[in-house]
């Protein structure tokens, strides 16, 4: 998939994970403490609530970080990294 999806923009940090994913707490916990840190907006969103295609590009890849709509992570959030696309 080339193009970025348009839930990705829901906010500054946008994750894509599903109920019950052990990796998508952790990148959660990570995303809320990197973005109360730097004032960004967050938002999660369910595997549940986007189209087919998405399901199909990214369900092996969850917890999928996405920074200003475009991946920037998947399967963990490196607070560092994060913090660094936030910044710059």
């Amino acid at each position: 998939m080339t193009e970025t999806p348009e839930w990705a923009g829901r906010a500054r940090v946008v994750m894509l994970g599903r109920d019950g994913c052990h990796l998508c707490e952790d990148a959660w916990k990570v995303i809320g403490a990197v973005a109360a840190e730097t004032g960004a907006s967050r938002a999660e969103v369910s595997l549940t609530e986007v189209g087919e295609a998405d399901r199909e590009e990214y369900w092996d890849k969850i917890p999928v970080t996405f920074v200003d709509g475009a991946r920037h992570d998947f399967w963990r959030v490196d607070e560092g990294r994060l913090r660094a696309a936030l910044n710059g």
